[in-house]
């Protein structure tokens, strides 16, 4: 009553009636006369609000009104702006005109409405470019996307570590695509909200835009960036609502390509910007729910805008405003020239190569605008692109960068941090550059510490391309164009309990298998210095040794002077779900450990971990020495891997979504007798594709399903002796959803060809 009745000192008319609105930092007020309607605004007094609040009524003074925004209104003393005690406070206070409408929020959304959103827009961001104000020129805040950074200190506020590597990335992105062409991005006064709640509609047209209290001096693009984020961001395709309005937008004041090039980054960016904010709000004032209404919406579409190919939003934009599009090349023409530059063995995948330009967590995108669904790389193990990994590298390469015989913390650091995921006994540890530079090295570790050459390995087994590695892969030598079986070489059968000889997965086939290769091992005219295999045979067909299986072997190998060598490449660090190193899974402990690939996220590294005395062994001999094997930026890469694995829960993850994975194709198996055995664990799956109502494999089928589902945007392989087995080792990354997409897939696949 107290400022009603002030209030009604101020103004030419009488109030009827004073309704306090939402507001996200200042409190407005509804005030009704007889005759009309409008908005009374008050602000806690600051001098840099009041500059802002005086700029904004210029704003509004200076544009083409027709009812079309709020126009500022006088006080009985001839002043727009009060600075009056209210409640004992210091406050700013001013009024505008009400205007009519519904909310574009409220309204069905049509092409048509979408258009003449984009012809309002422009016209008003016609107006505003021939307009100037310094106060906006010299704000800088969140809320303003070229400041984008300026939100960074929010992003600890977001709880859920996905989410919070999603902003990130999208952080990376903006400075690696926007910040560089900044200066030559024309800039003007823009309304800078143009969200749901500030536009108004009538008769399916745009009628009106309120609240210019985010007025910004910045890139002209970023008017368009929001407007359309908050048109598309609870649409179930976004892409497809942003189109009419760039098209409208660009007749009434024509874009340019440069700004078309970053409107993807800053639609991102707007986002991000949102859930950065609101996850601040939640934080600071748990019960104000008006700072969090878009905050729903805002991580929908971020999810979203992940999966659109930037070069494809790219695409749509130009086509929108009928900019032409940059032919690009084919994939046949790239293979053709990687041809002539490299040996012909020098594969690649599918039947129609893919060419690739980018990738963000389990998406890849290739250079023609379509996004692929990976269930496939298990090198980027925690997502490709990952922020974290990528600010380690970046930031360590841009401080030192230098070769092992220098003394640098990274090395230790890392090193502990590693062995400290290992059994006791595994304590000394060898850095190189690759996992077949692993192998390699844990042979010679082998032959240093038993004096002796011969060597079992596994049937299908794989462990790289050096020489060495390959004299150790069954893969490779007992390929019809390989090398052939070495002398010292003593191959053992797989335990596959699904295919082999023994088929009681319950430790009994484990056992017999085993006593067969201790048979060969006590038949062997010398004794065997090492067995080395996978705890899950990947070009085996992703087959787990049967159960106990080490638990005999190892004693075996032991007891004639060996080593046991667990080839942790593809298998450790999680992945597996149920265990962090696959040897855990069988409960034993190696001697020597062999890891590559994920080590780094694709970074080129590999480490061999073995015991104390083992290393003493080696160290008898010449000098070790890797130019780059754990220098300091592999090292830091590796140790932002570490920490994502734990961060991100990504071991539980993997034990969840394969759990789910895995139970999805039995589902199917009961459908297409097709699928014969369902194995693996964690994320680290295989799925044998076999002629109907047999266990006889069906290469033909099972290459059929990889094409097709690369034809439908899904990236898995085909692998085992028969290249019969459906291959799908995600990053750690992947989702139940992403899992029933896979499957989905699969089956329509199947329901086609069996048709």
């Amino acid at each position: 009553m107290i400022l009603k009745k002030t209030l009604n000192s101020w103004l030419h008319f009488n109030i009827v009636e004073l309704k306090k609105l939402n507001g996200y930092d200042n409190v407005n007020y509804l005030v009704k006369s007889d005759s009309a309607k409008y908005i009374f605004k008050t602000y806690s007094f600051t001098k840099d609000i009041l500059a802002l609040v005086t700029a904004e009524n210029y704003i509004l003074n200076q544009l083409n009104h027709n009812n079309q925004f709020p126009k500022p209104i006088a006080f009985t003393d001839g002043n727009f702006i009060k600075v009056e005690i209210i409640d004992g406070k210091k406050t700013i206070c001013r009024l505008l005109t009400f205007l009519d409408g519904d909310f574009l929020a409220e309204t069905e959304h049509t092409e048509k409405l979408m258009q003449s959103f984009g012809s309002f827009l422009g016209h008003l961001d016609v107006q505003l470019l021939k307009l100037n104000n310094h106060v906006f020129k010299g704000r800088q805040w969140e809320w303003d996307l070229q400041y984008l950074e300026h939100n960074r200190k929010y992003i600890d506020c977001i709880e859920n570590h996905h989410n919070r590597n999603l902003v990130l990335y999208f952080f990376q992105q903006y400075q690696q695509h926007v910040q560089p062409i900044a200066p030559t991005l024309r800039r003007s006064v823009i309304h800078n909200d143009a969200n749901e709640w500030n536009v108004l509609v009538n008769n399916n047209s745009v009628s009106g835009f309120i609240d210019f209290g985010d007025l910004a001096h910045s890139f002209l693009i970023n008017e368009l960036a929001i407007a359309l984020t908050y048109v598309a961001y609870d649409k179930e395709n976004p892409l497809q609502w942003m189109l009419p309005i760039i098209k409208a937008y660009h007749k009434v004041l024509p874009l340019k390509t440069e700004e078309l090039d970053i409107l993807y980054y800053l639609i991102a960016g707007r986002l991000c910007t949102s859930v950065c904010n609101s996850a601040n709000a939640k934080k600071e004032d748990p019960n104000n729910t008006y700072a969090t209404v878009s905050e729903k919406n805002a991580w929908n579409m971020l999810h979203k805008w992940i999966s659109i190919n930037p070069i494809k939003a790219k695409n749509a934009f130009y086509k929108a405003a009928a900019f032409n599009i940059e032919p690009v090349k084919t994939a046949n023409d790239v293979l053709q020239e990687r041809n002539h530059h490299f040996c012909s063995n020098l594969s690649v995948s599918y039947d129609s190569p893919i060419y690739m330009k980018g990738s963000a967590f389990q998406y890849m995108y290739d250079a023609h605008g379509n996004t692929f669904l990976d269930a496939y790389n298990n090198i980027p193990h925690v997502g490709h692109s990952n922020p974290n990994v990528v600010a380690a590298g970046t930031k360590q390469m841009a401080q030192l960068n230098t070769n092992t015989r220098y003394l640098y913390d990274e090395l230790q650091d890392y090193a502990e941090k590693l062995l400290s995921k290992f059994p006791n006994a595994l304590n000394k540890v060898f850095f190189v550059n690759s996992g077949s530079a692993a192998s390699d090295l844990a042979i010679r570790l082998t032959h240093a510490h038993t004096n002796k050459k011969h060597v079992m390995v596994m049937e299908h087994g794989y462990h790289g391309n050096t020489q060495l590695s390959i004299d150790i892969s069954d893969y490779k030598f007992s390929n019809k164009k390989g090398q052939g079986q070495k002398n010292h070489i003593i191959k053992t059968p797989i335990p596959d309990t699904y295919r082999g000889q023994y088929t009681n997965n319950n430790g009994t086939a484990g056992q017999q298998y085993a006593e067969d290769a201790i048979r060969a091992i006590e038949q062997s005219e010398k004794s065997i210095a090492a067995f080395i295999s996978e705890p899950v045979v990947g070009c085996g067909g992703q087959v787990p040794l049967a159960k106990d299986y080490l638990k005999h072997i190892y004693p075996a190998i032991r007891k004639q002077g060996g080593v046991c060598i667990s080839d942790e490449v593809q298998t450790g660090f999680g992945r597996l779900g149920d265990v962090f190193w696959g040897f855990e899974a069988q409960e034993v402990v190696p001697d020597i450990v062999i890891l590559g690939k994920p080590i780094a996220n694709g970074h080129p590294m590999g480490a061999v971990v073995c015991t104390t005395e083992i290393a003493n062994s080696f160290s008898k001999g010449v000098e070790f020495f890797s130019s780059f094997g754990g220098n300091p930026v592999s090292c830091a890469i590796a140790n932002a891997v570490l920490q994502e694995i734990d961060a991100g829960k990504l071991q539980q993850n993997a034990k969840d979504v394969g759990k789910y994975y895995r139970s999805q194709f039995r589902a199917l198996k009961k459908k297409y007798s097709c699928i014969g055995d369902i194995r693996g664990s964690g994320l680290f799956i295989g799925v044998e594709i076999v002629k109907e109502n047999t266990i006889e494999p069906n290469t033909e089928l099972a290459h059929h399903i990889k094409n097709e589902l690369r034809n439908r945007f899904i990236l898995v392989s085909t692998d085992g002796p028969y290249d019969s087995v459906i291959k799908s080792k995600p990053p750690l990354c992947f989702t139940k959803e992403n899992a029933k997409t896979v499957v989905n897939a699969i089956s329509c696949v199947l329901e086609t060809y069996y048709a």
